[in-house]
């Protein structure tokens, strides 16, 4: 086995191994991203999980808190007895004392009571009692009435307190609650009175929702808004902008849930809870780029993924390199031995798969090559056989040009012009019918050659017709023409113009340029042809006339001039019935 022969089988080892590592990097890699994405949302799932189940507990507490505060206004709505029934025993005074006490135990019962801004009880014309962590004055009862959430609260039942908040209608002083939950209940303590003549109101401080996140971490993105789309509280102030997120939250039918969005141009996870009566939205936003991924554990498991495939890949790529290698080496030394010039078929390259396919293609090829070769040898010698019988042959042409000349001599001994004018032109017809077919030669040596061939058919046909040549040019004489194309025309208007005719003829040939066309037209003044005769003559590739001296037909002509010179020149043909017809040559004017 020579150098070439070893190489080309490890370059192919070397292919397939560099093909398979390409293909098993790209299956670690997809193996090692599909991990990834895999962990990624398993991580993702778990802290979407943990998050609503934060969400759903804080709901929870917050609900409870929200429904301590119903119920606490409901209790002094509905069991107004236990403030006015004490009236019937003391002095009016003794019973504002005896209410505000109860209110104040109220408030003190309620686990939620320091987020009791202010709850009072009002009775139209007899007293106003207050309690809660901020104190109140006389006018305060005036400016509940007036502000414009009171009459639209008034009128709400127990399922329809949606909290919202509201701007604070008493002076601020040293407090800093701005804004509250405010919650109105009337007093039906008589028929006929009146929502606004006796009412309970109730202001929940918005600093219960901020303490409850703040049982939280405070790293966590997590937000409680209004049902008017009012942010409440929120851990991370500023962080995110979040309006038009509550907007899209409240207005979900889902009343809990989790979406996947992006997020201040960040992949973020969703969470949120509503309550359906309260309004109150819990959310959080759990970026992904902050989720506790542990890119450590990815890095090393994509590591020893690739560590394996590249093992693994390695040592199989080996074996069916070796195993797919070893037909391929011995297609290369069957090929060498064909170069060598050895064309014996060998069986043992062909098998059933694809390389002993192109094995059994190399056999029927070698024996095609050897078939081929057998064959050329053959034919070489068939045509060095024949070269020398086209030698011996040479004698006849030379034999007949003499014989031709003694004949002419005996006729010039003898005073017979004619068989020496005869014999004269046929000598000098054959010398030129011997030379190159396809030779270009001058048209005065194509219009000698027809004067020879003219003046044996004279004699043939007894002075039957007569030539005419013109030539308006005296240079055109020197113009370049193919050789033999005049004849055939000449021929064909003897043969099938004239001697039809019964009669005497008139052959012209006319020679002239037109705009660096050479033309030469050869007329007839015969039987003619009809028109639909004249349009398909020249393509009718089967009028050659065998029985003529030059077996050339017309379109065979037009063919040889189309070949020499392009589609643009050839013959056309003119003709009238029982007039006339006019073949006209067309080709360049070229001179010698």
């Amino acid at each position: 086995m020579n150098s070439n022969q070893t190489f080309i089988p490890k370059t192919f080892q070397r292919k397939i191994i560099l093909y398979n590592m390409l293909i098993i990097i790209a299956i670690a890699s997809a193996v090692s991203y599909y991990s990834f994405t895999s962990y990624k949302e398993d991580v993702i799932a778990s802290e979407t999980r943990n998050s609503q189940s934060t969400i759903r507990l804080l709901s929870d507490r917050l609900n409870l808190a929200y429904r301590e505060m119903v119920n606490l206004l409901l209790n002094c709505s509905e069991r107004q007895s236990q403030f006015f029934l004490g009236s019937a025993v003391s002095s009016a005074q003794s019973m504002e004392v005896y209410a505000s006490n109860v209110l104040r135990d109220y408030c003190a019962i309620s686990g939620y009571s320091k987020y009791i801004y202010r709850i009072s009880l009002y009775k139209k014309d007899q007293f106003f009692l207050q309690a809660g962590s901020q104190p109140g004055i006389q006018q305060d009862p005036e400016l509940i009435m007036s502000a414009p959430w009171f009459k639209e609260r008034l009128t709400l039942t127990a399922s329809q307190y949606t909290l919202i908040l509201e701007d604070n209608p008493f002076p601020l002083g040293t407090t800093n609650t701005p804004s509250f939950f405010p919650l109105v209940r009337p007093i039906q303590y008589r028929p006929g009175l009146k929502p606004e003549d006796a009412w309970v109101f109730l202001a929940v401080n918005p600093l219960l929702y901020l303490d409850t996140l703040k049982t939280l971490e405070e790293n966590s993105f997590l937000y409680i808004a209004a049902a008017d789309n009012t942010l409440v509280a929120s851990l991370t102030e500023g962080e995110f902008q979040t309006d038009r997120l509550i907007e899209q939250l409240n207005s979900m039918e889902e009343h809990s849930g989790f979406l996947r969005t992006f997020f201040n141009h960040q992949s973020c996870i969703v969470t949120y809870q509503k309550d359906p009566i309260s309004g109150i939205l819990l959310f959080e936003i759990l970026p992904v780029s902050r989720m506790p991924i542990d890119r450590q554990v990815i890095l090393e498991t994509i590591a020893i993924i690739f560590f394996y495939c590249i093992v693994i890949g390695l040592a199989l790529s080996f074996l069916i390199s070796r195993q797919l290698g070893r037909p391929i080496l011995h297609l290369i030394d069957h090929l060498g031995l064909v170069a060598q010039g050895d064309f014996t078929s060998d069986p043992s390259i062909e098998s059933n798969d694809e390389i002993g396919t192109i094995g059994r293609q190399i056999n029927q090829m070698s024996s095609q090559i050897n078939t081929l070769m057998e064959t050329r040898i053959q034919g070489e010698k068939e045509k060095k056989d024949l070269e020398i019988k086209m030698l011996q042959a040479q004698i006849n042409p030379h034999f007949l040009y003499n014989t031709l000349d003694s004949i002419k001599w005996i006729a010039t001994m003898q005073r017979n012009s004619g068989i020496v004018q005869m014999v004269t032109s046929l000598s000098s017809l054959l010398k030129n019918m011997a030379k190159g077919f396809n030779e270009k030669v001058t048209l005065a040596q194509e219009l000698d050659f027809l004067r020879d061939y003219v003046v044996i058919e004279k004699v043939r046909y007894l002075e039957l017709f007569d030539l005419q040549i013109q030539v308006d040019e005296p240079g055109l004489y020197d113009a370049k023409i193919i050789k033999l194309t005049l004849q055939p025309l000449v021929e064909n208007a003897i043969f099938n113009g004239i001697e039809p005719s019964g009669r005497p003829g008139l052959i012209e040939i006319h020679a002239w340029a037109e705009e660096n066309v050479l033309k030469v037209s050869v007329t007839d003044n015969g039987i003619g042809m009809a028109e639909e005769q004249v349009q398909r003559i020249l393509t009718d590739t089967s009028r050659i006339t065998k029985s003529t001296m030059s077996g050339i037909g017309l379109p065979n002509v037009d063919r040889r001039f189309k070949l020499v010179y392009g589609e643009d020149y050839g013959l056309t043909i003119e003709s009238r019935l029982d007039s006339f017809t006019r073949i006209i040559v067309a080709l360049p004017l070229e001179y010698i």
